[in-house]
């Protein structure tokens, strides 16, 4: 018997985006679907949108709350799922049609707890432009839990919520944290703790993540160094619990300090002396140790050799063509 597949889709203030993400997911090649729109207090059309969806699929399940956040809203999904795996796509993206079936055949292949699938860019109203390759599973890359963790934390696979599908069991117990930005970074050390199979990356491109000029991480704003506290608490629980994760996170926190300083330096709309100060000293704190490690990516070792003559030489030399995405 074909598994069920929950989606969860949470929906906020995206009424422009929103029949695209949809219907790229109701024209999934994959039909055993369970499809939960959760309807974040929008304040446009999009709560309407979602209960005229529901109408036209009956896999659709529309679940309206209070704004509570980006969390909040998959939490709510979560909460009231019932298939056996799971896939997270956010309102303003798209699935590829055979995302689904790509990522639910390489689960079956592998046995594995989560797969992980590449993704395209997609600049504003643009629609997605699909490579012609589907990939190769012969480029399947498994993972153990402990492999996982340590590439996660070096950046070498990312941790997004979207563009996988994880064992629903995986989530029993654990939500993401409600009222922080990086929520996915926030729950990724014990979802992958609780991997007793493999974590498997595959070549296939699944899902389209939309580019768009009101997308909050694209934009400075004092919220973005939630990414630091997520990290400064991961660090503290590594050094007591688990450390042969330490250096990891170690690296992962250090390259959230050089975004955020390099990023609130640009920022023109005000000045954040106390998060640069933050930043700042994090760095001197975390560079000898990340510049000794030969796991540490490329990109960090640059920018702790440019630390080296100051704050202000590392903000002009790397500053300059900085992404505003860790």
């Amino acid at each position: 018997m074909e598994p069920l597949v929950s989606v969860i889709v949470p929906v906020y203030n995206v009424e422009r985006y929103l029949d695209p993400c949809l219907e790229s997911i109701v024209s999934q090649s994959y039909r055993h679907l369970e499809i939960l729109v959760v309807d974040d207090g929008s304040t446009d059309g999009s709560g309407e949108q979602c209960d005229r969806w529901a109408e036209r699929d009956e896999r659709i399940r529309v679940i309206h709350q209070p704004n509570g956040g980006l969390s909040a809203a998959r939490n709510s999904g979560l909460d009231v799922m019932t298939g056996e795996l799971v896939v997270m796509v956010d309102s303003d993206d798209v699935l590829h049609p055979e995302a689904v079936a790509t990522l639910l055949h390489a689960q079956e292949r592998h046995d594995a707890d989560i797969v992980v699938g590449d993704y395209i860019t997609v600049m504003g109203d643009q629609a997605p432009q699909w490579p012609v390759t589907r990939g190769d599973s012969r480029n399947d890359r498994p993972y153990s839990q402990h492999e996982a963790l340590l590439a996660v934390f070096y950046q070498r696979l990312t941790h997004s919520a979207w563009a996988r599908i994880y064992r629903s069991r995986l989530f029993d117990g654990i939500r993401y944290p409600v009222g922080l930005l990086y929520e996915d970074l926030g729950i990724i050390y014990p979802l992958l703790k609780r991997c007793d199979h493999l974590v498997v990356k595959i070549d296939a491109c699944v899902y389209g993540y939309r580019q768009r000029a009101a997308s909050i991480l694209d934009h400075f704003s004092p919220r973005r160094a939630d990414v630091l506290t997520i990290c400064e608490k991961l660090e503290v629980v590594m050094r007591t619990e688990d450390t042969q994760y330490l250096r990891a996170v170690q690296s992962r926190l250090l390259s959230g300090y050089f975004n955020i300083l390099l990023l609130s330096r640009h920022d023109q709309a005000g000045h954040h002396e106390e998060l640069q100060y933050r930043c700042w000293a994090g760095i001197k704190r975390l560079r000898r140790g990340c510049l000794t490690d030969k796991n540490v990516r490329l990109k960090n070792k640059l920018g702790i050799l440019a630390s080296l003559g100051g704050r202000d030489f590392l903000c002009s030399v790397i500053g300059r063509n900085y992404s505003p995405r860790p």
